[in-house]
């Protein structure tokens, strides 16, 4: 198997993972605290075999340490806020609204960084603005209406600003080694979370631990090993159209399991959201979408 179809074929596999984990979430029944603990704690011990076997173990500087464990907070309180969001807004328009990510991510580089917001950008973002009101504004078909639908899609936003100060910790860790880092945020995770799990009712059915079991080995270890040996065998461009069956992948699991079916106002906000998300990350514009779109001039013989 040639790399890049090998790594095309890890990346695809990642993001349908990634596709069901609300469902996984919802179906455990877990306080959202004591869900994110057992993903961290299961996730962390993964993580922590697969770092010895890869003899990935090495000395860190005190600004790398800073880093990892700033970013570990922030995916934390990311995977908090999305897991919260699930059951008030579903899994599609949660899994919808998580995805206006990369665009927190400009605006945070362009506020601390000092990257430059460009007029296409800029206009990606406001198509991407337009989708989110299209979703918050229509009814569920299946769902929460009123109050807890917009608690759902607020707490969907905060876990995209807060998924986007993660991988701004996380690039400023470049040459450290993926799954190190990885393996130091759920760690973190780990810390911060058990004042708040509950221990005193642990789950008593086989059933409840192997949901809590495959978030944290399958949805944590597995799916950042695929993840990141994707990330290195494919070219930027083809990693960020594969990232979107992530989102596809949650709206189908979301209408089997659920029936949950969004309205034809919400479709256009999703797919709003996913060409903005898709333009921002493939480096689209407009003037070079407008040339492609253009009918070509039939050739003479």
């Amino acid at each position: 198997m040639q790399v890049q179809t090998r790594g095309a074929v890890e990346m695809t596999v990642a993001m349908s993972i990634l596709g069901t984990i609300g469902w996984f979430v919802v179906e455990s029944g877990q306080p959202v605290a004591s869900v994110v603990f057992w993903r961290c704690a299961f996730g962390a011990a993964t993580l922590l075999i697969v770092c010895s076997m890869l003899g990935l173990f090495r000395r860190l500087t005190a600004r790398q340490w800073a880093l990892a464990i700033a970013g570990g907070a922030a995916i934390v309180i990311n995977w908090a806020l999305l897991f919260a969001a699930f059951p008030r807004a579903s899994i599609s328009v949660a899994t919808a609204v998580y995805n206006t990510q990369p665009f927190m991510l400009v605006l945070l580089g362009a506020a601390f960084l000092g990257e430059r917001l460009t007029w296409t950008k800029a206009a990606w973002l406001a198509i991407s603005f337009t989708g989110v009101l299209l979703i918050v504004q229509a009814k569920p078909d299946a769902g929460a209406i009123g109050p807890a639908f917009a608690q759902g899609v607020a707490l969907a936003f905060g876990a995209a600003f807060f998924y986007a100060l993660a991988t701004l910790a996380t690039k400023r860790l470049a040459g450290t080694p993926p799954h190190l880092v990885a393996l130091i945020q759920v760690s973190v995770g780990v810390l911060l979370l058990a004042p708040f799990a509950d221990f005193s009712e642990l789950p008593g059915d086989a059933r409840t631990w192997g949901f809590l079991l495959t978030l944290g080995v399958v949805h944590t270890g597995l799916m950042y090993i695929l993840l990141y040996g994707a990330i290195q065998k494919l070219p930027t461009h083809v990693t960020g159209a594969l990232s979107f069956l992530y989102p596809v992948s949650a709206l189908l699991v979301d209408y089997l399991a659920y029936g949950h079916r969004l309205q034809p106002a919400q479709v256009f906000g999703a797919v709003a959201i996913l060409i903005a998300a898709a333009g921002m990350n493939l480096g689209w514009s407009f003037s070079t979408l407008r040339a492609r779109l253009r009918p070509q001039p039939l050739m003479r013989r």
